[in-house]
């Protein structure tokens, strides 16, 4: 061989070799730039880094987070609520509007209300008042709970908006006038025409002129998994004829001034921007006729919808968007003005109710894995082979011709040998159930047919196209990871609704995964699991890609975009309660410190919402005890130690722990 040919067969060989893995490729694997916005990132360390910036300029390492919980004694699961994530995510949605505003020099103001029926928990809802509050924010309130809640946070926030929903009865109706003689600027949403005379009871009785909403239903349907919470058959909201009958009984009791508000629900996480503009355009059409109609209407609410992209796809899946926050923004004001400006009306307040968008992004769950059950734990190798060699000739037949299966299976004879190893196996399982296999030879059949479906799954991966009877083998052959959460509890949208959320490893980033895993949660229930992952080679894969776990080492998993609903939706299943919650916030040089936290659930806890009696749970484990002792079953010492075990256990929190 000549030096040339030498150097051109060693190029080849370089150039056949595979990349070494970088942290990089897994920001790539698990769409981290598509579905993070800038706010989630993976450093050279392999560490997934949160950026409130959106810049490295601030970045704090998740991994290291959870390391110093575990210092303080707070262990997983716990779900981190980053403050500073959430105040940039309220920026952005008011630099947004404000840009579109200066941009099509709109006339009116843009108002954002947050509905806290998407996370109800006290402390998220004060932060996102805090953060809100330069920027003229509201609150929005769907039941008479919620309304009694936030009027008990905006003592003295007079012009905070307090945007009214839901079912209303005449006590509703009765808090929100005596609100409004508080001072508070508040107004009830007609969600059907029998609260429209509850409402002008109640301001007589109290000598008030109320600010009043009407929802509406358009005939523009929405789009998505939640496409039924608008059009003309929506949940909430009226007809056009009874709108039109709001305003002349309004007008009959001289309140025709007080209709300030027109309202209507698109459906949440609306992913296709067309649908948007046309929904706006039909709301924008209704508010200048009303106007006409002498309606003295200030504000345009077009409720929620704004989606967030769940998959990274930026596309219009139920799971994703095919727009920006800007585009969004952007469509809203120019579709609202252009139809102001050609009635020639004043331009409106816009108001929206996006909670979704504010708040998922500041959620983020973390859990840490158990254990795996492996298929490939007890694969045909050597060892076998040499400690069966004398035992052979005693095997039934099916069992040697899944053996002969095994041996032969290579690319030529793929299907032949795939087929005749499923052909073995179901003889097989027909002799056991009759009686004519013993269980040693039934623990070999298992062995041997799991064997035989890794190896077709490696030969498969070395032709073009992959065999139709093969497809499923990934799925088949994956690891099961046991995760030390409720999935009823932390993530319930992805057990009753399918919803995707991104998922994956924490750390070891700068390892490439090796294995495929679908998640088990900590509940004795087969629905208990995570079979769907977001992956950039598949539109949605139904198992992760992992690392193999390092006896004795921790290994975490993050579920990301989870601020929205999942916490006030989640259960009791099997008893597991609520997680710990921590709160972080940043300084400026990018250390973080914790700026609160909540405690998740202890055993005790979750009994008694149940309407467990514990006290009356531990004297009949005292009484049991002490009956014991006297029988001579057990010791005093013993009995004590019984007793100090059931308390601690009843203190202790719901999920396993160190």
């Amino acid at each position: 061989m000549t030096p040339s040919q030498q150097t051109n067969a060693v190029s080849e060989t370089e150039a056949q070799e595979p990349a070494p893995w970088t942290p990089e490729d897994a920001s790539q694997l698990y769409m981290v730039d598509g579905w993070g916005e800038e706010f989630f990132a993976v450093n050279e360390a392999g560490h997934i880094v949160v950026r409130p910036d959106h810049t490295s300029d601030r970045e704090v390492d998740l991994y290291d987070i959870i390391q110093g919980l575990t210092d303080r004694g707070l262990h997983a699961p716990v779900l981190i609520n980053f403050v500073d994530l959430l105040d940039r995510r309220i920026a952005d949605m008011h630099d947004a509007f404000n840009d579109a505003i200066a941009t099509y020099d709109y006339g009116g103001q843009y108002r954002a209300v947050y509905p806290i029926k998407v996370n109800q928990q006290r402390h998220l809802v004060e932060q996102v008042k805090q953060c809100g509050k330069r920027f003229g924010y509201g609150l929005e309130v769907g039941s008479k709970p919620e309304l009694l809640a936030v009027l008990g946070m905006t003592v003295g926030e007079s012009e905070r908006l307090i945007i009214c929903n839901g079912f209303k009865e005449g006590r509703y109706i009765r808090h929100a006038m005596l609100a409004t003689k508080l001072g508070r600027t508040i107004i009830p949403v007609i969600e059907n025409s029998s609260e429209l005379k509850l409402i002008i009871d109640e301001a007589e009785a109290f000598g008030v002129r109320p600010r009043i909403g009407v929802r509406i239903n358009l005939s523009q349907k929405g789009v998505g998994r939640w496409r039924t919470s608008s059009g003309e058959k929506a949940k909430f909201g009226l007809s056009l004829p009874a709108v039109l009958d709001v305003m002349r009984q309004l007008r009959e009791h001289d309140m025709l001034d007080c209709l300030q508000l027109v309202h209507c629900h698109i459906g949440s996480q609306t992913n296709d921007i067309q649908v948007i503009n046309a929904a706006v355009n039909e709301l924008s059409r209704i508010y200048v006729e009303m106007v006409r109609l002498g309606a003295g209407l200030r504000y345009l609410d077009i409720g929620g919808g704004l989606g967030i992209d769940y998959d990274g796809s930026q596309t219009n899946t139920d799971y994703s968007v095919n727009y920006s926050l800007r585009e969004y923004a952007g469509t809203v004001v120019y579709r609202v003005m252009s139809v102001c400006d050609e009635a020639e009306v004043p331009h409106p307040t816009i108001v929206t109710e996006s909670g979704r968008a504010m708040v998922s992004h500041q959620g983020v769950l973390v859990f840490n894995v158990l254990g795996a059950n492996r298929v490939d734990r007890f694969q045909v190798n050597e060892a076998f082979i040499e400690q069966t060699n004398g035992d052979r000739d005693d095997w039934p037949r099916p069992v040697h011709d899944l053996y002969d299966a095994y041996k032969r299976l290579n690319d030529e004879h793929l299907l032949e040998a795939y087929h005749d190893a499923i052909l073995s196996r179901d003889e097989a399982l027909m002799l056991f159930s009759l009686g004519h296999l013993a269980l040693e030879h039934r623990a070999i059949v298992d062995r041997l047919f799991w064997s035989v479906c890794l190896k077709a799954y490696e030969v498969a991966q070395t032709l073009e196209e992959l065999p139709d009877e093969l497809a499923g083998l990934s799925v088949n052959l994956s690891d099961t990871y046991f995760c030390n959460l409720s999935i009823f509890q932390s993530l319930p949208d992805n057990w009753a609704i399918d919803q995707v959320f991104p998922i994956m490893p924490i750390h070891r980033l700068d390892e490439e995964p090796t294995r495929r895993a679908t998640l088990a949660d900590l509940t004795c229930d087969s629905d208990g699991k995570i079979t769907r992952f977001i992956n950039r080679r598949e539109a949605y894969s139904p198992t992760l890609q992992v690392h193999d776990l390092i006896p004795g080492a921790d290994y975490y998993l993050g579920a990301f975009l989870v601020g929205a609903y999942q916490e006030t939706l989640g259960d009791l299943h099997n008893l597991f309660g609520d997680t710990h919650v921590v709160h972080i916030r940043f300084d400026e040089d990018g250390q973080w410190a914790i700026d609160q936290v909540v405690e998740g659930d202890s055993v005790r806890e979750v009994l008694s919402y149940v309407q467990y009696d514990v006290p009356a749970l531990s004297e009949a484990v005292r009484r049991d005890c002490e009956s014991s002792v006297r029988a001579g079953k057990m010791t005093a010492a013993e009995s004590r130690t019984m007793l100090e075990a059931y308390e601690q256990g009843l203190a202790g929190y719901t999920y396993l722990e160190e």
